[in-house]
Formats: structure tokens, sequence, C-alpha cells
């Protein structure tokens, strides 16, 4: 087979994490096929000589992403494409599996973060909408990360459920191999902290986090890359008057992120809604505590190893926070990338086959 794997995004956080590592678990599992990867520059490195890269200055979400990508496959005669995001070629006339890993566009408004003016952005957004249900119609089979995220497939597009698989994601072995350092090193944060890791865009949650640290003196240590998202919560953090107990980290290395699941006192997730949640599994794996919103996907995810609170409540969470800290039990990892990858390849067979 002749698989291409629309790539784009793989310098991004969260999806670029799934791409990232789907790629490198494939390379070592399949010994047959080949793969041609899409990337916007040349700062990926094929793994062997079955996979090839070509450079597309291509940006997702636009209108040329669904005028000429399809043409960027189409041209290298692909059996199959993958699209790792929701971002599907509606137009592209061959066969491809889509990756979804939530809907949270079709229920948070980001349009104050656009530079359009709002009518714009209303009609982008409702692009997006028809894009997808297009797409997802169209594609010949759709992996989800999480039952969670496939019920909600279901439910807002009347996907058939046979149509749709879940495929679980898993922790970095780059992040697992850091463990036995920073078990040994001093944490880089000398004061007690709580953790936060990931993006800030509304659907998050993290002005119900800093309105429940108003009256406690621990720190609350925010890891993302800052963009408008996290420059709204910064101008919130002033509001309040939480300077002096909130860090803004910024992006972490691997190793820098061990050391902060490491040692905090415990990571909370307070997010309204979440195709998997990423942070919380690769912070049980660590050993830290884990507080995260009660809502079904982490459920589905975490099970009993974690305290949950109600997202809408900055009461509920700082009464957790108070309280002693759940430890999680020992963890197995139960989710890995190996079986994702392996698990799509079943995916891709299947469907090139039919």
């Amino acid at each position: 087979m002749r698989i291409g794997i629309d790539a784009r995004l793989i310098n991004e956080t969260g999806v670029g994490r799934y791409i990232r590592n789907l790629i490198s678990e494939l390379a070592q599992l399949d010994k047959t096929n080949r793969y041609i990867v899409f990337v916007r520059d040349d700062c990926w490195n094929p793994p062997n000589e079955r996979w090839e890269r070509r450079v597309v200055d291509i940006h997702w979400h636009s209108v040329a992403e669904q005028i000429l990508m399809p043409w960027m496959f189409m041209g290298e005669h692909l059996d199959l494409v993958h699209i790792p995001y929701f971002n599907v070629p509606i137009f592209y006339p061959g066969k491809f599996v889509v990756t979804i890993h939530d809907l949270t566009i079709l229920h948070f408004d980001t349009g104050k973060a656009s530079t359009l003016p709002m009518p714009l952005y209303k009609l982008r957004r409702l692009g997006y909408h028809l894009a997808l249900a297009v797409g997802l119609r169209r594609a010949q089979k759709i992996i989800a990360v999480s039952q969670t995220t496939k019920q909600e497939i279901i439910d807002h597009f009347q996907i058939d459920s046979d149509k749709i698989v879940v495929t679980y994601e898993g922790v970095d072995e780059a992040i697992i191999r850091q463990k036995a350092i920073s078990n040994k090193q001093k944490s880089i944060v000398l004061e007690p902290y709580y953790l936060y890791v990931g993006n800030a865009y509304p659907h998050k949650n993290l002005e119900t986090l800093l309105r429940a640290f108003l009256h406690r003196k621990e720190k609350l240590v925010f890891v993302g890359r800052e963009d408008f998202f996290y420059r709204q919560i910064k101008s919130f953090v002033h509001a309040l008057a939480l300077e002096d107990r909130v860090i803004f980290f910024g992006q972490a290395s691997d190793g820098q992120l061990t050391n902060l699941y490491t040692h905090a006192t415990a990571l909370v997730f307070p997010s309204l809604m979440e195709g998997f949640g990423l942070p919380a599994l690769e912070a049980l794996s660590f050993g830290c505590p884990v507080i995260v919103s009660d809502i079904p996907v982490f459920h589905e995810i975490l099970g009993d190893q974690v305290t949950y609170f109600n997202p809408l409540d900055e009461k509920d969470l700082n009464e957790k926070l108070t309280r002693e800290v759940k430890r999680p039990k020992k963890f197995f990892g139960t989710y890995s990338w190996s079986t994702l990858a392996s698990d799509t390849l079943t995916i891709y067979q299947h469907v090139v086959l039919v």
C-alpha cells in the first residue's frame, strides 16, 4: 500500500503529539507499506527508506487547504490518506480515514481570537461544520480517541456506529524514560504548587480554576505555549491580583514536564469538554495525583484513580484542593501508542482491501 498522512500539524501540541507518536510507532511496526508524509516545512526527517516527506506550505483551516490538498494527494497516487484532524479535504475523491479528537469546535466559540470580522468568523465556523459533516460521511472509516468522542460524532452527525473505531492514545516513551531522572532531581519550582498542562482555550475552564485559588496560598503553574488565549488568562490573573501565586511556565521540554509532574501536589484539569485528556494520563504515569472535572470522558479514561469536582463550581474545586489528595494506584500503562498504531494499521488494511 501507498499511504499518505497529512502531518502539517506535527509540531503543534495535542494533535501534533498524536501525529508524532503514530508515525514513530508505524515506522517500527510496518515493514511493508510505503508512506508519504505531508508537512509544512523540512523539520521532520523520514525514519527509514519506506517513508518520504512532501513539503506543502498550506495552512490548515483555510480555503487553500480544501482546494490544493486534494491535488497534492492525487498527485501521489495514494491507496489511502489519513487525515489526523477534523480538517477533512472534502473534494478529495480517493479513500481516506479521519481521526476526530473531540468536537469542541461545535460547542465553544473562539471568535474573540480571530482577526476576521465577527460575521465572517461566524461564516467560517459554519464552513467548518459543513466540511466536517460532509467529510465524515465521505470517509471510509472514522477514528475516535474515546468512546465519549465516538458517541458525540453519532449524536451530532447521525453516523453509523460501525463506521467509527475507537483507538486510545498513550503516554510518550520519551517522557517515561525521564521518570527515573526526575525522581532524583530537585523540583524546578521551589514552592509547593498545583499544575495545569495544556492550552487556554475557553472550554479548558481556566477562569474557574483561578477563582478557586483566590483564597489559597499555594502556587499554580500553567504549562502551555503562549497565544491569544493565554494572554487573556494573564489579564484575568491580573484582575484577580493573583500574580504572586500564578506561574506561567510556557512550553516545557520533556525533561521539564516530567520534573513538573513528579513534584506537583496535583495536576488540576478543569475542562468542560475533552476528547481524551492526555495530560491527566501522563500525570498518573508519574504517580502525580490528579483532580479533574466531572465529565464523561474522564470517567471513561481515568476511572477511580482521580478526584472529581463540579467544573461549574469553584467552591467545590477549592474543597477538593483542600482535602488530602487521592494518590493514584499503580499505573499499568493500559494505554499505549504502540497499540494505537497497531489498531490504526489494521484500519488502513481493512479500508484498502474493501
